[in-house]
């Protein structure tokens, strides 16, 4: 079960096999309060159901709060091939191998993560005509609470626009399915990255006030 916890200023997160701890001055966890972060597991399975339903068999990945999720999905599945990985540039190195072998991949990030990982995403899969399915989590987008995520996507939807990255948002759990189908089907013709982004309308769960 994932669970996230407030210290100070920060964050600890826990899943079954990790536990990560974010802080800006590296504050005690000895003094979090342990409180539940509602991502939408139902929406998250209806995203892994349909990357597994489009061929994808290895992922890539690093802890992420919209992503939590997905990656416990991909960990429990002895069908799937989870890759975690320290920054989100190994991943496109991951998917090229993997590509090469013959196996379907799907990156998970962040949009702060793909920024970070733009180098390899032009120089090794746009530059080596690599298909790469990329699915982000649109942090900073319209309703965004933390003043630390707004930058990132101040800038997603113009970066991916400025690599010529064709991209669509994932806002609706009944428009998963054939997107994720059709943009899998875009990189492989292609031989290109292709984006989804997965929009706070989809991946969030509001509690209740």
């Amino acid at each position: 079960m994932y669970r996230a916890s407030t210290i100070p200023g920060g964050w600890v997160v826990r899943w079954p096999s990790l536990t990560a701890v974010w802080h800006p001055c590296f504050g005690d966890a000895s003094s979090a309060e342990e409180v539940a972060v509602p991502v939408s597991e139902p929406n998250s399975k209806v995203v892994y159901e349909a990357l597994k339903a489009a061929g994808v068999r290895l992922c890539s990945a690093l802890p992420e709060t919209w992503l939590v999720h997905l990656i416990r999905l991909a960990e429990d599945d002895p069908d799937m091939i989870l890759v975690r990985v320290a920054k989100e540039e190994e991943g496109v190195g991951v998917s090229i191998g993997a590509h090469l072998a013959g196996i379907r991949t799907a990156l998970l990030m962040q949009n702060h993560g793909f920024l970070q990982a733009i180098n390899g995403i032009v120089s090794g899969a746009m530059l080596y005509r690599i298909p790469l399915l990329m699915l982000i989590s649109d942090r900073g987008h319209l309703g965004e609470r933390d003043p630390w995520q707004t930058e990132g996507g101040r800038y997603t939807r113009r970066v991916l626009d400025a690599l010529n990255i064709q991209w669509d948002a994932l806002s609706a759990p009944d428009e998963v399915e054939p997107k994720v189908a059709k943009a899998s089907t875009l990189a492989h013709s292609s031989l290109s990255p292709v984006a989804l982004l997965l929009t706070r309308d989809l991946m969030w769960e509001e509690p209740p006030t």
